[in-house]
């Protein structure tokens, strides 16, 4: 039989093919609910948005509560950051070093995994990064109509929720002026 924590981790897992929506994405709707009480955010994604009872449940816990959640969350985090790196290890430092410079932004950044890359969110998503091919890691920022320039380029149809991109291949491409452009993006958030 299986504990509460590895129930909940299968519900976490099975969020997007069962509801439509990845656990992060129905924590922003469940913060459109237009009160802040446990049973009235249950009401309101049952009633507004069609959640069963349990996913409502756990959406409106995850809420109000992301501590409770943290250990349940924490291995699916890293399997889909793990999985996103498989036949691409030679990225995973790229990668680490670009959350060790997400995480000093500020005490309030989250890093959200998703299937193919992870999300910096604060307010809002700021930046995304995702391991593009076997040798390039792309880190997507949202900084508006700020122009481009050098490596600093227009996301174009690289992704839809970004507006700027930069093509990483090395560790060292994670410098002072990729980490203030970060700043920007967060500070924007």
């Amino acid at each position: 039989m299986a504990t509460p924590e590895e129930m909940m981790r299968s519900m976490i897992a099975n969020m997007p093919e069962k509801t439509g929506r990845a656990l992060d994405e129905w924590l922003v709707l469940a913060g459109q609910a237009p009160e802040r009480k446990h049973g009235k955010i249950i009401a309101w994604l049952k009633g507004e948005q069609g959640l069963t009872h349990g996913y409502a449940n756990l959406v409106a816990t995850a809420y109000l509560n992301p501590e409770r959640l943290a250990p349940q969350t924490a291995n699916l985090n890293a399997d889909l950051v793990a999985a996103q790196y498989a036949g691409k290890e030679i990225l995973r430092p790229i990668h680490d070093r670009l959350m060790q410079a997400a995480r000093a932004l500020g005490d309030d950044v989250e890093l959200s995994p998703k299937k193919t890359y992870v999300s910096l969110r604060r307010s809002k998503q700021f930046a995304l990064v995702q391991p593009s091919t076997k040798t390039r890691l792309d880190l997507g920022l949202n900084l508006g109509a700020l122009a481009p320039t050098g490596r600093l380029e227009v996301a174009g149809s690289f992704n839809a929720m970004v507006s700027h991109r930069v093509r990483l291949e090395s560790v060292e491409a994670v410098n002072a002026e990729l980490v203030d452009w970060m700043r920007k993006a967060y500070e924007a958030a």
